[in-house]
Parts: structure tokens; C-alpha cells; sequence
């Protein structure tokens, strides 16, 4: 017989990681978390954003997921209601294509969020699917907007998350320590 915690769960079960980067824009979160992906022995799902530039400026950000579907996300051409600074926002590019890549399906072992910020946040399903992905039994690596209030600011008190600060100092070993803490399903010491 189970020995059971006060939550009702047996004691030998293990809260799965939910690694949190956070940081200032181009410091190196999205490349981290496309380099866990790529390296992760089991089945990844998610999304990642991408920088769309053209003639060297940027002008948007692509959302593509892990299994390659990609679209545009927003873009300084972009009309409507959703402003984020100077892009217009396209949340059916996230509803279509980044939605159902939070969804857990059989044989998934880990899934990637790149990113919670304010294009995602103005999306009311897209914060209702990351609380569903919460509460699932898999390992989550998510970076989340360094400024923000509301459900930035919400994410990162959550009980579980361990946040990182990316910093130029770290940024070069955190995939590697942080594959090895879901290889391992228990994060490591030291991982600031």
C-alpha cells in the first residue's frame, strides 16, 4: 500500500519539472529551448516564436511548432484590435497552430512554451490551455516575459515553477544543465 501525501498523491511520486526562463528580449531564451528540444531523448511538443526580419529590421514573429507547422504570429502591417508596441497581433495564427501544440497527447514527454508574453496573454485560451498544461503529469521548459503583470506575473508565482534568469554569464551552459534535469526528472542544484 501507498504511503500518501497530504495532497493524496502517493509519496513516491514525483512533481514532474516546470523550468520558467525569463530575461530580456535576445537574450538567448528561444535558442535555449530550441536546444533542449532538439537534444531531448523522448517526444517534445510546443512552440517556439522566431524573428521575421527583412532587410535586417524586424518586423514580426513567426509562431512555429515543434512538429514544423509555422505562421505568422505578428507584424508591424498587421491592422486590428491586438497591439502589442508596433505589431498588430494575430491570435488566430496562435489559436490554429499553438493551441493544439499544448495539448498532451499519449507519448508525449515534455512540452516547450516559447512564449508567455503579452501577444500570447491577449489571447483568454491561450491562458486557459497553459493552465491545463500545468496541471498535466509532463516536464514544461517555458520562457515568460522578464516585465509584465497578469498572467506573466501569475505564471511565474506559480508553486513548482523554477525560474531562471538567462544572462549572458549562464546562457551557454543552461541547455545542458537543463536537459540534464529532465533526463534526470529532478532539477539539479545550481542551476542559476
Amino acid at each position: 500500500m501507498d504511503l500518501l501525501s497530504l495532497n493524496g498523491k502517493p509519496e513516491t511520486e514525483k512533481r514532474k519539472p516546470r523550468i520558467l526562463l525569463t530575461g530580456p528580449p535576445r537574450g538567448g531564451k528561444t535558442t535555449i529551448i530550441q536546444k533542449v528540444a532538439a537534444a531531448f531523448p523522448g517526444q517534445a511538443a510546443g512552440f517556439y516564436t522566431r524573428e521575421v526580419r527583412e532587410q535586417g529590421v524586424r518586423v514580426g514573429f513567426e509562431i512555429v511548432t515543434l512538429d514544423g507547422q509555422a505562421a505568422m504570429l505578428s507584424h508591424v502591417d498587421f491592422p486590428g484590435p491586438y497591439r502589442v508596441g508596433k505589431y498588430g497581433v494575430d491570435l488566430d495564427s496562435l489559436h490554429r497552430l499553438g493551441l493544439p501544440a499544448l495539448e498532451v497527447k499519449p507519448g508525449i514527454d515534455l512540452v516547450v512554451v516559447d512564449e508567455v508574453g503579452k501577444m500570447e496573454c491577449l489571447s483568454r485560451q491561450f491562458i486557459q490551455a497553459m493552465e491545463r498544461l500545468w496541471a498535466q503529469p509532463v516536464p514544461l521548459l517555458i520562457s515568460v516575459a522578464a516585465k509584465g503583470g497578469g498572467y506573466i506575473q501569475a505564471i511565474k508565482a506559480k508553486p513548482g515553477a523554477t525560474l531562471i534568469t538567462v544572462t549572458p554569464a549562464n546562457r551557454d551552459r543552461l541547455s545542458d544543465q537543463i536537459s540534464h534535469s529532465l533526463y534526470s526528472d529532478s532539477l539539479s542544484p545550481g542551476i542559476n
